[in-house]
């Protein structure tokens, strides 16, 4: 069933990003916490931790290299626990702190530009659940560079339903693109592959053991 679910969220990745370049950029989170009401969501507390192609250079990594945030929009259909979708709007923020040549200070501010999909996977029915969200967003780089792009949450293994409070999440990628590049045939397979692997990867981290869902 995870195996499923992280295929259909590659897959999901792919439309948002079908008109993009290869000029993207990619960032990845751990950690934090996922809150929030019917009013909305909050994520706090997630850590940067890989950077790529940022101002043409390569892969940045990092144990701790700054945060990942952003609020959403109220919940206009569904539920927090059986998912639903929340209004465009909000924020999202990639802070950088300074760590291994990235600036200290916002790197990307936006927010969401698109409704935002809280989506549940039922594990084992009864007793273990995961869930993924998954928006569109739009905003600038700190050189006013505008980007547009996606980003996708991955929560720990929790043994009841999404109520609102404290839900862990395991680790995150956003790609962004800026709102001049211009769509080369060639990359798009190349997106294709990558986001493939992306999620066979993640299904390779968390079934070996290299990401705790638990």
């Amino acid at each position: 069933m995870l195996k499923k679910g992280l295929f259909i969220l590659a897959l999901a990745m792919l439309l948002p990003l079908a008109a993009m370049a290869d000029s993207n950029l990619d960032f990845s989170n751990v950690g934090g916490t996922l809150s929030g009401s019917s009013s909305g969501l909050t994520l706090s507390g997630s850590t940067l931790t890989a950077v790529d192609n940022l101002i043409g250079g390569g892969l940045i990594v990092g144990s701790n290299l700054g945060t990942v945030s952003f609020t959403t929009g109220a919940l206009t259909s569904g539920s927090l626990q059986a998912g639903g979708a929340f209004a465009a709007g909000g924020s999202f923020v990639i802070t950088g702190n300074g760590s291994n040549g990235l600036a200290n200070g916002v790197i990307f501010n936006g927010s969401f530009s698109s409704p935002v999909t809280l989506s549940l996977i039922t594990i084992v029915p009864g007793a273990t659940y995961a869930y993924t969200l998954v928006g569109t967003i739009t905003g600038t780089f700190s050189d006013g560079t505008v980007a547009n792009g996606v980003t996708v949450q991955l929560s720990n293994f929790l043994p009841t339903y999404f109520t609102g409070s404290a839900l862990k999440l395991a680790s995150g990628d956003t790609n962004v693109v800026p709102a001049v590049a211009v769509p080369e045939y060639g990359s798009l397979g190349m997106m294709f592959a990558s986001f493939v692997t992306l999620a066979g990867g993640v299904f390779w981290k968390v079934k070996n053991g290299v990401i705790s869902l638990g």
